[in-house]
């Protein structure tokens, strides 16, 4: 695939993708059905294994079974000071916290060496929750502010790797955020996989421009800054930061309307009320962001303006792994 001419794609977010390269995630194993967990059950969650499933290529992992516990095993919790808790085995009183260390650090450095362009982590477990899981303090009481140890080794090894729990997903904005990343993630290793010339680079940034702007204005100047510049290497580093702003109901807007500006001319009144009425609905809570995105996808082919032929933004990812609809 020659990422900088590419030939008609069906949509955008295919245009940057080597049918050739898996998008490799990583995901709790029991969010997949595996019959993992401590009472011997699973966690199956139907978007992770089936929406999501049809467009990755999963790299399970469960840290209580790859230490050494058996299925099913006794029950661990996390104990003591939450920025710093023991995984104990409460039953025994075995403290787990060194073995588990040990193998979360490594695993994660295994990880990152296969190349990996997101993780999904089962939600409050004590190895793979990445917020809000119980700590048992030393006065009894149970909070809800540790990290499971695999979850804290993987962030502190690799802090720019899209990571999202099962739970949160299930929100649209949340869902939004963490498939634009990983599969954006995807397409710059592709890139730079297949050669980052400086044609490569400037196209890539071009098609990438409202995307970026839906997530911050200055993310997205400094990176063009950096492929005006050709410093490929710069560049990917400063992507993964900008990605990592979340984008908002109100910077959309600020970018749809930015898409309305570059229709002007070419739309009727009728079809400018429509899409302004969309946009207003859209900041009320009333249309969802897909509709607005298919809307103006429409307006886009049938009146063929160029400048927004090959924005991400209007077809960012599959239909399927939308939540918005």
């Amino acid at each position: 695939m020659d990422a900088a001419a590419p030939s008609d794609p069906t949509h955008p977010w295919e245009m940057w993708h080597d049918p050739e390269e898996e998008i490799r995630v990583g995901v709790s194993s029991c969010l997949l059905g595996n019959e993992v967990r401590f009472d011997g059950d699973h966690r199956f969650d139907r978007f992770v294994a089936e929406a999501l499933g049809q467009w990755v290529s999963w790299v399970p992992v469960c840290p209580e079974v790859e230490i050494g516990l058996g299925v099913p095993r006794p029950p661990i919790r996390l104990e003591g000071r939450p920025e710093d808790p023991h995984l104990v085995e409460p039953g025994s009183g075995a403290d787990l916290t060194g073995r588990m260390r040990a193998w979360a650090e490594a695993r994660a450095d295994a990880l990152k060496a296969l190349g990996l362009d997101g993780f999904v982590l089962k939600s409050r477990s004590p190895s793979c929750g990445p917020r809000r899981v119980k700590v048992l303090i030393e006065d009894g009481r149970v909070v809800r502010r540790g990290v499971g140890l695999f979850a804290g080794a993987l962030a502190a090894r690799w802090p720019d790797l899209p990571v999202e729990e099962e739970g949160q997903l299930v929100d649209p904005a949340v869902r939004e955020n963490f498939v634009e990343r990983l599969l954006c993630r995807h397409r710059w290793r592709t890139l730079f996989r297949l050669g980052s010339s400086s044609e490569r680079l400037a196209a890539f940034h071009a098609a990438h421009e409202l995307l970026l702007r839906a997530h911050t204005e200055a993310g997205w100047r400094r990176l063009g800054r950096l492929a005006a510049g050709h410093s490929p290497e710069a560049y990917g580093v400063e992507l993964q930061k900008t990605m990592r702003w979340k984008t908002t109901p109100k910077r959309h807007i600020r970018v749809l309307r930015l898409v309305l500006d570059r229709l002007e001319g070419v739309l009727d009144p009728a079809e400018n009320r429509e899409i302004e009425d969309l946009i207003e609905n859209y900041r009320v809570g009333r249309a969802s962001l897909a509709h607005i995105r298919a809307s103006l996808r429409r307006h886009t082919a049938r009146h063929r303006v160029p400048s927004l032929a090959d924005q991400l933004y209007l077809d960012p990812h599959p239909a399927e792994v939308a939540l918005s609809d």
